[in-house]
């Protein structure tokens, strides 16, 4: 090809080219700012994104209509009594020893009481004597009267003869007295069961002194088991629900695994100012005699349930310096700090028996930054399998 077949470029196209050249470098150099402005952007979002607490909500636990309560109870004998002695003397014998079955009435012991016959020997002498002195006295009353009537004797003899007879009667009225007296107190001799049930005391032997009255040590005790009642002591917390009537169970160590029924009977209505608990009374029926005196049980009651009542995870609290608290969200998501009032504790979880209501947004483990008014994001209601950390995008540079 000859030189003169060569023709260089126009100045018009190199000028196009030059022109073409930067706006494609500039639109190259303004998308790299832009895509990083872009990136700094997303790194902004992310970081306030994960700045905002993500909770999860605790559901408050299903609770029954009832509560159950469990406390310990004693038992004792619908009646017991003890026996003490009313006479001074000697055990004689003794006819029943503990866990004899004994009616009303039948005798537990005799007493040989030397002293009591002495002084009633001597009543009935006594007796006899005034006796005879008041016929005397009547005799010759009647005798004076009619005497008075014919005009032989005065009238004032009449009447000092006739007063001496009734001063004389009196006499023996006394002493008929105190010879009943003595011979009542001969029947304590043989001390009786003051009602049908079972001898669960005997403190006597034979030839021991006996004294009369209760300082001492009563010679027997009877108890009637055919029905017994339990004592329990309640915490004024949950006395509100018991009421005469209620129906309970009761367990006894000795009978594992065997629950027995009772029935409330008894309120005391007065709190002890020591321990804050009210007794009660339960009465449960003893016909297979399984229950003794003094024996421990434990009680179930079955309390109806407070209807503000809310049971939640023990993990859902917050125990800091105001107190006993617990998170929950309103209806934008802001963290509102609820004081609340415990019931009983049940392990994983708590009653709370004020401050909360079962409408409550509750949020679960709450973390220590949490602040009232604080905005929260609410985890999934149903948990993913676990992924990766998330990390912030990366940057353009």
């Amino acid at each position: 090809m000859s030189r003169q077949d060569i023709k260089p470029p126009r100045k018009r196209s190199l000028i196009t080219a030059a022109v073409g050249a930067f706006l494609l470098a500039g639109i190259v150099v303004g998308y790299g700012f832009i895509d990083r402005a872009q990136s700094k952007q997303e790194v902004v979002d992310w970081t306030k994104a994960q700045a905002v607490p993500t909770v999860a909500l605790a559901q408050p636990l299903p609770s029954s209509p009832q509560q159950t309560l469990t406390l310990p109870g004693n038992i004792q004998p619908l009646n017991k009594a003890a026996i003490y002695a009313r006479v001074n003397g000697y055990v004689k014998s003794w006819d029943h020893d503990i866990g004899s079955s004994v009616k009303a009435g039948q005798v537990l012991a005799t007493i040989d009481a030397p002293d009591l016959d002495q002084q009633l020997s001597q009543a009935k002498a006594t007796l006899a004597s005034v006796r005879a002195n008041h016929q005397i006295a009547s005799l010759t009353a009647d005798r004076n009267n009619i005497l008075l009537q014919k005009q032989i004797v005065a009238q004032q003899l009449a009447d000092q003869t006739a007063a001496d007879a009734k001063a004389k009667e009196a006499v023996v009225d006394a002493n008929e007295a105190n010879v009943r007296q003595l011979e009542a107190m001969q029947s304590f001799k043989r001390p009786t069961a003051p009602f049908d049930g079972v001898v669960t005391a005997r403190n006597i032997e034979i030839g021991q002194l006996i004294n009369s009255g209760g300082s001492g040590q009563p010679l027997f005790e009877v108890s009637d088991l055919h029905r017994v009642r339990i004592y329990v002591q309640v915490p004024q917390a949950v006395s509100a629900g018991l009421v005469p009537g209620l129906k309970a169970m009761f367990e006894m160590p000795q009978y594992p695994g065997v629950q027995f029924d009772a029935t409330l009977t008894h309120v005391s209505r007065s709190m002890n100012p020591t321990s804050h608990s009210m007794q009660v009374e339960l009465q449960a029926d003893n016909a297979a005699g399984k229950f003794f005196a003094g024996s421990y049980c434990n009680v179930h009651f079955e309390i109806p349930a407070d209807a503000n009542l809310v049971r939640i995870p023990s993990t859902a609290l917050v125990i800091g310096s105001q107190g006993t608290q617990v998170a929950t969200l309103d209806g934008s998501d802001k963290v509102v700090l609820k004081n609340v009032q415990l019931g009983r504790d049940l392990g994983d979880s708590v009653e709370v028996i004020a401050g909360l209501s079962p409408s409550d947004r509750i949020i679960n483990n709450p973390p220590e930054t949490l602040v009232a008014g604080g905005t929260v994001r609410v985890a999934s209601a149903t948990p993913a399998t676990a992924a990766p950390q998330s990390s912030p995008p990366a940057s353009t540079h």
